[in-house]
């Protein structure tokens, strides 16, 4: 299996009125009456469909980023190591991913598929809530550019329906051709879903970024180059042609196509500027209304609460990489894990702020990928070093 695109361009009185709040906590909303299963998310990680439609508690920590909303244990040692975090439909929180690509079975879907009947959650937004929302919203905005970078990781006891498949790998006929959905969140690959009731014991943790901030001091993320595109699609356009007839400059200008032209309205994939990114929906549940070539639609939406300017033409970038790997993998990549695509989409994202010019490119949690002061010997290495502490230590992707 392929590792890497080319890598040369390389987060008393006032004791019974707190005992009280807490009981209240535990309680569900009328209607959703179900016993509270207490577990760990290790245990749902283990066996996601032993939990599958259950009302659990779990004290875990969250993190958002760019594309990535989980709610992390210790050391679960999965391939894929959390749990992803959804709000109900209509919550309206701050909180979540940049950049989020799922897909969805098209009108004209070939395969089998049922949609799931799930009970309805609602959410409980009391202080403790709106602490937690806005804690996880923050973002960190020193030196260069930073994608997905937030102040904060949360640690919550999160009470919430548990959604749960024992295999969240893409199903494939011989052709290669996806007959079969996986899981949940981006690229439908997480084998667990919590969709959020109440959350307590909210304790933040400041990420520490001191590292990082060092080595990006004094930079600024660029604006627009001369010449170079307002409109964010064309913008990424753009980039792509700017990073060269390398491998992975040609790799970037199909990602770019894969979102089709402005008459491309049946090509299969739709593009959200401003969509709910952190809840479920109801639409996105069931079989799409539009057609697509191959029957499978890819729903991407892009959070303008955190994407600006350049930053927004870097995540069309990245979630054109995925859906280029998702609908034509390469022979033997039809199962490739999370791990290999998003290294493979960094590899892009990284090409694209060179071209681009930026400084410098930061990762939540404070992982310089990219630094217009490294050796152009060590620029390969420097970018595979970083970008697996930043699969493996903050997204806990396993190869």
């Amino acid at each position: 299996m392929k590792r890497f695109l080319g890598l040369a361009l390389f987060v008393c009185a006032g004791a019974c009125l707190l005992q009280t709040h807490a009981a209240a906590k535990q309680a569900q909303p009328a209607g959703n009456q179900a016993q509270v299963v207490d577990t760990t998310v290790c245990a749902v990680l283990q066996n996601p469909v032993k939990f599958n439609g259950k009302m659990v508690r779990i004290k875990g920590t969250v993190s958002a980023g760019f594309d990535q909303f989980i709610v992390r244990g210790s050391d679960c040692r999965q391939r894929i190591d959390g749990i992803w975090l959804a709000y109900p439909e209509g919550t309206k929180g701050k909180a979540g991913p940049d950049a989020l690509l799922e897909l969805q079975p098209a009108s004209n879907f070939k395969g089998k598929y049922t949609a799931p009947e799930r009970t309805p959650v609602k959410i409980d937004k009391d202080k403790e809530f709106k602490k937690f929302d806005s804690l996880l919203s923050q973002e960190h905005r020193k030196g260069g550019m930073c994608l997905g970078c937030r102040d904060y990781e949360v640690t919550a006891t999160l009470v919430g329906r548990l959604d749960g498949v024992a295999d969240a790998t893409l199903k494939r006929d011989a052709s290669g051709k996806i007959i079969g959905f996986g899981g949940f969140g981006n690229l439908n690959a997480y084998p667990a879903r919590l969709v959020l009731q109440s959350v307590s014991d909210v304790t933040p943790k400041k990420i520490d970024y001191s590292k990082s901030d060092a080595l990006t001091k004094g930079d600024r993320q660029t604006g627009m180059r001369p010449g170079m595109p307002t409109d964010p699609m064309l913008a990424a356009k753009w980039e792509a042609r700017a990073i060269g007839n390398s491998p992975t400059g040609l790799q970037a200008q199909k990602d770019v196509e894969a979102y089709g032209g402005e008459n491309s309205k049946h090509n299969g994939v739709n593009i959200s500027y401003g969509g709910r990114i952190n809840e479920l929906s109801a639409k996105t549940e069931g079989l799409g209304k539009e057609e697509s070539p191959d029957g499978v639609l890819f729903n991407c939406t892009f959070n303008m609460n955190h994407l600006h300017a350049e930053s927004l033409s870097k995540a069309i970038l990245h979630m054109g990489q995925h859906i280029v790997e998702l609908r034509n993998p390469k022979p033997g990549d039809e199962n490739a894990p999370l791990y290999i695509l998003e290294s493979n989409a960094w590899a892009v994202t990284v090409s694209g702020a060179m071209a681009s010019r930026q400084k410098s490119l930061t990762l939540n949690g404070g992982y310089v990928v990219w630094d217009a002061k490294w050796q152009s010997s060590d620029i390969g290495s420097n970018f595979t070093s970083a970008i697996n502490s930043f699969l493996t230590n903050q997204e806990l992707l396993g190869r």
